[in-house]
């Protein structure tokens, strides 16, 4: 059996992206699989108390053609000790966006030998029209036992949430074109914004939980996981999808409503994948700042409403979520390890 390595970028501060590669590198552990975090900087990053998968520094590490060596796509350098050792080299593409972002411009992914992973299946259609390629999905996964609807939202003012690090001046001129749009909401008796960045998990969950709308403004992305964490927590969210949140991403029809208008949401050219619940969100083209306001615009009137519309959209958010959890996670790993035959003896 393969001895899966699995590199981890000498960040700063956690990320998503870093996250799931914890999150895989536990589920083949607690499998029983063998599997070890290479750090490329001594403690950078800074792993969490509760992980128990062996770690190597990089000035020791040791490779050769029993092991599988993990790399995201954003750090192709790391990539040579994999290929001088001969091992299984594989490129998680967590953003399609940053495929060749740190790719040498006298090297191509196709003179490479290696296989690649893809976050969702839009990114693993993105491989393949661009280079070729098939490969596995595993998707990212959230922790159910905190992000979970608590019992009811709080009264009061609608709570808007969002991420300022996602492209901070756009979302900082979709409320400022929904506060021109509706003066009689743009009052903290009506309407209150916050920001998540920046904190905890168990912090970013409270906040959503005290939320009754997230606002997406991230993209490009692979497959964002703040919509899908709000969503988790009785959220309604709106805008962008980024590409990669078509995963998990179907639209709710925008049409008039108590005499608002109705927001373009064509169908994007590429494939959506198929899912099995309704419609979880009000989904807009990326970059368009006056249809993410208008789109904002109807999730307020839902929530104004509290009709049968909102129940349904709130009840495909927690349908959405549990396709995303842990368990499904694991299997998707260890699935996608035996097509690699990781597994095989």
């Amino acid at each position: 059996m393969m001895i899966t390595s699995i590199f981890l970028p000498p960040m700063a501060k956690s990320s998503g992206g870093l996250a799931v590669l914890l999150q895989i590198a536990e589920h083949l552990n607690q499998a029983g699989m063998p599997v070890q975090l290479v750090r490329r900087e001594s403690r950078r990053p800074l792993l969490p108390e509760e992980c128990t998968v062996p770690v190597v520094d990089w000035e020791t590490l040791k490779l050769d053609s029993r092991h599988l060596w993990l790399i995201p796509e954003g750090w192709t350098n790391a990539l040579a000790p994999g290929l001088r050792a001969g091992a299984h080299c594989l490129v998680y593409v967590q953003n399609w966006a940053y495929l060749f972002s740190s790719l040498p411009k006298s090297v191509s992914w196709r003179g490479l030998s290696t296989t690649f992973l893809a976050v969702s299946r839009p990114v693993a259609w993105f491989i393949a029209k661009v280079l070729g390629q098939p490969s596995q999905v595993v998707r990212p996964g959230i922790d159910r036992t905190l992000f979970r609807p608590m019992t009811g939202k709080p009264e009061g003012p609608l709570r808007v949430a969002y991420m300022s690090r996602k492209n901070k001046a756009l979302a900082e001129l979709i409320q400022a074109v929904f506060s021109a749009r509706n003066p009689e909401l743009a009052t903290p008796n009506r309407i209150t914004w916050t920001d998540i960045h920046g904190r905890s998990q168990a912090e970013v969950a409270e906040r959503l939980n005290q939320s009754h709308i997230f606002l997406a403004t991230g993209f490009p992305e692979g497959c964002p996981l703040p919509p899908l964490e709000a969503m988790a927590c009785g959220c309604l969210p709106v805008g962008f999808a980024g590409f990669g949140g078509w995963e998990y991403m179907v639209s709710m029809a925008m049409g008039a409503m108590e005499g608002r208008e109705g927001a373009p949401h064509p169908r994007p050219w590429f494939p959506i994948p198929e899912n099995p619940w309704q419609g979880n969100g009000f989904w807009v083209p990326d970059g368009d700042a006056l249809a993410a306001a208008l789109a904002l615009e109807h999730a307020v009137q839902l929530w104004t409403d509290r009709g049968a519309d909102l129940a349904m959209a709130l009840q495909a958010g927690q349908q959405t979520a549990d396709a995303f959890d842990l368990k499904t996670q694991r299997t998707q790993v260890l699935e996608a390890w035996a097509q690699l035959g990781i597994m095989d003896d």
